[in-house]
């Protein structure tokens, strides 16, 4: 019997060496990708770090350290990026001044539009909507260098920590709020404006999940200064919500709306008390 399972158990390491084969494909450590999206936040946001920095030159000296890491973890995906991972790697860290200037305005947005933040510095250091919208905003830019894979792995690993799913692929403007936000979906295609205000639950996703579908607009268009509350669901690549508009929550959405809109969704509650039975109180 031993040796019946010791030969069905070979033959299955067999099978998944030949898949393995076939199907060899070289992706970036995970962990390190993890590492890599910490020890930048740590260096833009002292928050994140306990490393004191007294001169430029130490911080400088930290960045270049993390694009060196960055070119090695971007190394086994070199074959399929469109530039190479030096180049790559080059590109990303001339856009960290706008990337951490656009952190700083999500940051203030989230300060001023929450009533119980009582600093700045609270806000990104323990509010999960900032990490979200940091990692994205970092993603992104190598979403843009058609990197693929590492994008995800940054998105995903806050997804992990945050229950916030933003795809790297979104547009995104800044300032943006994120309020609670578990639950959270922004697709791959959504495009939202600025000073865009989102709270927990909410969905921007598409109509339909056809892969034949993958190479079209699927998400829909949020404009600048819309509110929207919790557990509200907006589908659909033609969707547009108009500017300064308000969706309420719970709120199913597949078709546009005007600019100054307020969508809501009515639900009745009914309450019966003992008066109502006829019973003493």
């Amino acid at each position: 019997m031993k040796s019946v399972q010791e030969t069905g158990t070979l033959s299955f390491a067999r099978t998944l060496l030949e898949i393995r084969r076939a199907r060899a494909v070289v992706l970036p450590d995970k962990s390190r990708a993890h590492e890599f999206a910490e020890d930048l936040l740590g260096v833009l946001f002292p928050h994140f770090s306990t490393e004191a920095y007294y001169l430029p030159e130490e911080i400088e000296g930290r960045l270049r350290l993390i694009q060196r890491n960055l070119k090695q973890i971007l190394a086994p995906l070199e074959a399929r990026m469109k530039h190479s991972a030096e180049r790559t790697a080059e590109l990303f860290l001339a856009a960290l001044p706008e990337i951490h200037r656009k952190l700083v305005q999500d940051a203030e947005a989230i300060f001023q539009g929450d009533p119980a933040a009582e600093s700045v510095d609270e806000v990104i250091s323990a509010y999960p909507g900032f990490f979200a919208i940091a990692v994205y905003r970092i993603a992104h830019e190598f979403y843009l260098q058609a990197v693929p894979v590492f994008p995800r792995l940054l998105t995903e690993y806050a997804h992990q920590k945050t229950g916030i799913d933003i795809h790297p692929g979104a547009s995104i403007g800044s300032p943006f709020f994120i309020d609670h936000g578990t639950g959270i979906v922004i697709g791959e295609t959504t495009v939202i404006g600025s000073g865009v205000k989102i709270y927990q639950g909410v969905t921007l996703g598409a109509l339909s999940v056809s892969k034949e579908m993958s190479a079209t607009k699927r998400h829909p268009t949020i404009e600048d200064n819309v509110v929207i509350y919790s557990n509200a669901t907006i589908l659909g690549g033609e969707t547009v919500i108009g500017h300064d508009s308000v969706i309420g929550g719970n709120v199913w959405l597949t078709e546009s709306v005007r600019p100054y809109s307020t969508v809501y969704h009515k639900s009745e509650i009914k309450v019966r008390t003992a008066r109502d039975e006829g019973i003493d109180e």
